[in-house]
């Protein structure tokens, strides 16, 4: 890849790890294969999985995992925060949560006679949201700003989140006593949808072995900082400029018109996941190593982009993106 060097380092943020300073003028690439490594070690046998993480990360979009309880969503969202240097917080989603537990509120200082802002979970680098469809619409539509915008609103005053700001939210499919179902509105604010599934006998039987003579899970061995925040911002860019010619953009654009045309799809692709998918089309080809995209990485993210939003079953999402894709010629080169 023909990347320019990283930024010089910046202030570290109270309450973030230590600088990454042994990386600060490694290649990109290299760095890229020390986040897989770590990753890796911690959700293991799910390499699929953590690449496409990264490409919504890289792409500044944000992830929804629909699994069963157990498989390492949460180990998944620690350890991305561990290797960016950045900040974790876990909103765990119930009915009785309330917008201001997400994101924050005005409280009266007695000293000063003013109001103060308290900055709810949103304010972090990485924010796990558990269970998201256990929380009410209301509640769910607190995060629809933050994710949209990078922004809060509380008492009519703006508040930024942080640059690096990324939401892994989770739902259980198959308990759907008590929840919510997530909206479209709220749907089209992800990048993909995931499944992580079980591991194989191979590397459960490697779990297994490394938690000999851990007496918790959180015993087990720390994730090490492979970039800091600000680097990561400078990777994002890069991935924006990776370049996608104007037959590869008509192309999309004939895949969108398809999802809208689809007998079977009642709401095709909107203006903002049709942008979704050159992003994440952008992020696949850079991880790569490339600096252009292809009908193969469009092909490619096709699945999890489009699944988040047609609110089908998976086997369901599969046969109709594959039958949207089957019906749009593809670019000659």
């Amino acid at each position: 890849m023909n990347l320019t060097q990283l930024t010089p380092a910046s202030p570290k943020p109270a309450g973030m790890s230590l600088p990454v300073t042994a990386c600060d003028h490694a290649p990109p690439g290299e760095l890229l294969t020390r986040m897989r490594d770590q990753l890796n070690s911690v959700l293991r046998g799910k390499p699929h999985v953590i690449e496409r993480v990264l490409a919504c990360l890289f792409a500044r979009g944000h992830v929804l995992i629909e699994d069963l309880p157990g498989l390492g969503k949460t180990t998944l969202a620690k350890a991305l925060a561990g290797v960016i240097g950045g900040r974790f917080n876990r909103l765990q989603c119930t009915p009785d949560l309330l917008p201001g537990d997400v994101t924050g509120f005005s409280v009266f200082n007695q000293k000063t006679r003013e109001f103060e802002f308290l900055p709810g979970p949103v304010f972090t680098d990485i924010l796990l949201v558990d269970e998201i469809n256990r929380t009410t619409p209301r509640t769910q539509s607190a995060l629809l700003e933050a994710m949209a915008e990078g922004q809060v609103t509380v008492d009519n005053a703006h508040h930024r989140l942080s640059e690096s700001f990324f939401v892994i939210a989770t739902q259980n499919p198959v308990e759907h006593q008590g929840t919510y179902p997530l909206p479209e509105a709220q749907l089209d604010r992800f990048a993909m949808k995931l499944r992580i599934g079980y591991p194989d006998k191979e590397h459960e039987l490697s779990m297994l072995e490394a938690a000999v003579g851990h007496c918790c899970e959180q015993d087990s061995r720390p994730i090490e900082p492979v970039i800091r925040t600000d680097q990561l911002h400078h990777l994002q860019q890069h991935v924006a400029k990776v370049s996608v010619a104007k037959p590869v953009r008509q192309y999309l654009v004939d895949l969108a018109a398809a999802t809208r045309t689809h007998p079977q799809i009642p709401l095709g692709l909107s203006p903002r996941g049709l942008l979704t998918w050159q992003r994440a089309a952008q992020a696949w080809a850079w991880l790569a190593g490339r600096d252009f995209v292809t009908p193969d990485d469009i092909q490619t993210v096709a699945l999890p982009v489009l699944d988040v939003r047609l609110g089908t079953p998976e086997s369901r999402s599969r046969e109709l993106v594959e039958q949207v894709v089957r019906s749009v010629a593809i670019p000659s080169r």
